[in-house]
């Protein structure tokens, strides 16, 4: 079953949590989703543990920009994040090399 709104990927994100594949990883994911049902979402992950919370942080190690539309369309398999950056659709700040381990980290 598709996920249909971006905040119950969010309110999701720690129940498919993959602690092992964060093992050593000290990191904060900035999530700056545009547009219908948008908003500012961070992800702490330190210690094998992950910390999601609604809002922006001070010193994200990776942000992420994408539409509401794209965000689904990457969780929910439809769209590769590869194809979503070369595509001008997802951009990507900071470490992009980290951005890449998210479907690693969160495989829904």
């Amino acid at each position: 079953m598709a996920i249909a709104n971006v905040k119950e990927v969010f309110d999701g994100m720690p129940g498919v949590f993959n602690a092992t594949a964060a093992q050593g990883l000290d990191a904060v994911f900035q999530f700056e989703i545009t547009g219908d049902g948008g908003g500012n979402w961070n992800v702490a992950i330190k210690g094998g543990a992950c910390d999601i919370s609604e809002g922006t942080h001070d010193a994200p190690t990776t942000t992420l920009t994408m539409s509401g539309e794209t965000w689904l369309a990457m969780v929910n398999g439809e769209l590769n994040g590869m194809q979503a950056f070369m595509s001008g659709q997802l951009k990507v700040s900071g470490d992009i090399m980290l951005a890449q381990r998210i479907p690693e980290l969160f495989p829904f």
